[in-house]
C-alpha cells in the first residue's frame, strides 16, 4: 500500500480569525518554558470514518476561524527577536488533499505499520526545524479525504508556541465547537497569562547550549504500536504485588513505564549494560497551589523529569525502577507545588544543566536518551467533529526516541505508540516482557 498510495495535494489557502484580533492584544509575550521548548512542528494525525455530510471540509474551516478568534496566537507570526507572537491575523495554514485509497484498507494496513501515518502529515513540515520554524506558520492543518469519504485530519504545532495540553485540548475543543456550532462570544477555554508569570529570560546568560553527540538517534526511527489491555495489566499489577512491596500503590502508566524502560534498557545494553535517561515531562497545570489560574493556561508548561538509571545504583527489579520513576517525579512536583515564579525557574535550569548540558550525561555517547510522553486521560480520543470518534490516532515527529501512552477506545487498557531506532526495535518485540504482557 506504501508504495501505490498517492496523496495529491489539492488546494491551500489561510483561515483568519472570524473576528480581528484587538489592539490590545496583538503581541502576545511568550514565555519562559515557550523558550527552552524544541524548535521543531510536533503532528498528530487522526482518522474519521465516511460521513455523509458533503460540508464537512466548509464546517472545519469556519469552525476553526471562530475558534483562532479566541486562541488568537495561533494565527500569528514569531517576531523577529523570537519574544512573542505578532498577533496580526496572519492566519493558519489549511490544506485540502485526497487519496487514492478507501479508509477501511488503510485501517487495516495502518493498525500494522504506523508509518502509513506519516503519509498524512501535513504537506511541507518534516524539514521544519530551528532554522525556518520562526517564518512557519504556528499551525498547519491538512484534511485528507478518501475515496470512500473517510478522512485524515493532521495538525501541526509549533512547538516553541505551545505544548502536547494545550493541542489536546485545542483539538478537543475545536471538535465541540464544530459539532454544536458554538457560537464565537461562548468559546472559552485558555488563559494567557503564562508570558506574564514566567517572562522571558536572557538564557545565553543561565543555560549553557547543549551536547548534541550522543542525543539523537543516528539511525532510522520507526513506529510500532503495542497494546496492555485490562488483563495484561491485572497480571502485571499481580507481578508488582508479589515482589518487593512499595510504600505505595503503582498507577497503571507508572507500572506500565517501568516495564517498558527496563525492556528499552535491556536492548540498548545488549550485550553491555548502558545508562540511560528517561525525559518524563510533567504538565505543571493543576499542580502550584499559588496559581491557580494556570489550569488552562494556552503555550509550553511542562518540565522535562530527567530520570537518570545508574546499572551501578539501581537495580534491575521492577519495583526499584518504578520507585526510581515515582521519586524522581514527586520531588520535582513537591519542589514546584508552593515555588514563586523565580524559583520555579530555577528548578527547570538545575534540571537542565544536570542533566543535559554536561559531559557526564549530555554529551555521553554510552548514556542512551528516551522519553516517555503519557496522554492519558487526555481527551483527544473524544475529539468528535461530528462524524464519531478517530478510528486510528499517530502522535509525534519521529524527532526522538519516545513511546506514546493513551488510554484504549474502552479507557480500561493503555495503548503505546512507541518511536525507536530501528535496530533497537527488532529486538524490543522479542523481549520476554513485552512478549509477555503486550500485543502487537
Amino acid at each position: 500500500m506504501k508504495d501505490s498510495m498517492q496523496v495529491k495535494i489539492m488546494s491551500k489557502s489561510l483561515v483568519k480569525p472570524s473576528s480581528p484580533t484587538p489592539d490590545h492584544l496583538k503581541n502576545h509575550k511568550l514565555s519562559f518554558f515557550d523558550q527552552v521548548a524544541d524548535t521543531i512542528h510536533i503532528p498528530l494525525v487522526l482518522f474519521y470514518p465516511h460521513c455523509n455530510n458533503n460540508s464537512k471540509n466548509e464546517e472545519l474551516e469556519e469552525s476553526l476561524s471562530r475558534v483562532l478568534t479566541r486562541v488568537y496566537p495561533l494565527a500569528g507570526r514569531f517576531a523577529e527577536d523570537e519574544s512573542s507572537v505578532l498577533c496580526l491575523d496572519q492566519g493558519v495554514t489549511y490544506i485540502r488533499a485526497t487519496v487514492n485509497c478507501q479508509l477501511d484498507d488503510f485501517l487495516q494496513q495502518g493498525h500494522k505499520d504506523l508509518d502509513l501515518a506519516l503519509s498524512f502529515w501535513p504537506h511541507g513540515i518534516t524539514d521544519v526545524d530551528e532554522t525556518n520554524i520562526i517564518v512557519t506558520p504556528l499551525m498547519v492543518v491538512q484534511v485528507t479525504t478518501f475515496e470512500c469519504g473517510g478522512l485524515a485530519l493532521s495538525i501541526s504545532f509549533s512547538h516553541p508556541a505551545m505544548d502536547g495540553f494545550t493541542a489536546f485540548k485545542l483539538v478537543y475543543e475545536w471538535a465541540k465547537v464544530c459539532k454544536f456550532g458554538t457560537p464565537c462570544e461562548e468559546i472559552n477555554f485558555m488563559n494567557f497569562n503564562l508570558g506574564t508569570l514566567f517572562p522571558a529570560v536572557d538564557l545565553t546568560a543561565i543555560l549553557e547550549p547543549p551536547i548534541d553527540e550522543g542525543k539523537r538517534p543516528k539511525s532510522k526511527l520507526i513506529a510500532r504500536k503495542f497494546i496492555f489491555n485490562e488483563a495484561a495489566i491485572s497480571r502485571l499489577r499481580e507481578k508488582f504485588d508479589s515482589g518487593e512491596a512499595l510504600s505505595f500503590k503503582p498507577s497503571r502508566v507508572e507500572m506500565i513505564t517501568s516495564l517498558l524502560w527496563r525492556s528499552l534498557i535491556r536492548v540498548a545494553g545488549s550485550p553491555n549494560m548502558k545508562r540511560s535517561i528517561m525525559s518524563f515531562p510533567l504538565n505543571l497545570r493543576g499542580k502550584l497551589s499559588a496559581f491557580p489560574e494556570t489550569a488552562n493556561s494556552f503555550g509550553n508548561f511542562i518540565i522535562e523529569i530527567p530520570i537518570k538509571f545508574e546499572h551501578d545504583e539501581t537495580k534491575m527489579e521492577l519495583h526499584h525502577i518504578i520507585k526510581l520513576i515515582r521519586d524522581s517525579v514527586h520531588e520535582t512536583t513537591r519542589n514546584c507545588a508552593k515555588a514563586t515564579p523565580d524559583e520555579i525557574v530555577s528548578v527547570v535550569v538545575n534540571l537542565y544543566k544536570d542533566s543535559y548540558s554536561g559531559l557526564e550525561w549530555g554529551g555521553d555517547n554510552d548514556v542512551v536518551n528516551f522519553t516517555c510522553s503519557s496522554l492519558c486521560r487526555f481527551p483527544i480520543q473524544k475529539a468528535d467533529f461530528g462524524w464519531g470518534k478517530p478510528s486510528l490516532m499517530h502522535f509525534g515527529s519521529r524527532h526522538n526516541q519516545v513511546f506514546w501512552l493513551y488510554d484504549t477506545e474502552c479507557e480500561t487498557g493503555i495503548v503505546v505508540q512507541m518511536d525507536l531506532e530501528e535496530t533497537y526495535m527488532d529486538l524490543f518485540v522479542h523481549d520476554p516482557d513485552i512478549m509477555a504482557f503486550a500485543k502487537f
